[in-house]
């Protein structure tokens, strides 16, 4: 599967949060997210882990009882099952990287 990048796609997930899945495979799945400044996400948890890398802007987030105040370049894995959430400090733009695929994120 190969994805040429593109404005189309997004949808919004949260208030203030866009998403949009680029590519998975059997086990994987890659999505770009779009928040805007002040965008919440609330602590939620879910079977899948999580590999995050920040694009640009400033993103707090809570991993368990941890709180990291990511920049750009900086990266992050949440262990499946564990609490999480953020905010964006800034408008920015992350990647995430889910193991197992989520069904969730992908076209209907």
């Amino acid at each position: 599967m190969f994805y040429r990048k593109n404005a189309e796609g997004y949808r919004r997930v949260l208030d203030g949060i866009d998403l949009k899945t680029l590519v998975h495979g059997e086990r994987t799945l890659l999505a770009e997210f779009h928040l805007a400044a002040g965008a919440v996400l609330p602590v939620h948890h879910h079977p899948h882990e999580q590999t995050g890398y920040l694009v640009s802007g400033r993103l707090r987030l809570k991993v368990g009882e941890e709180t990291f105040e990511a920049i750009p370049g900086d990266a992050w894995t949440v262990p499946s099952e564990v609490p999480h959430g953020g905010e964006a400090l800034a408008d920015t733009v992350a990647m995430e990287v889910f193991s197992p695929v989520r069904e969730d994120y992908l076209e209907k």
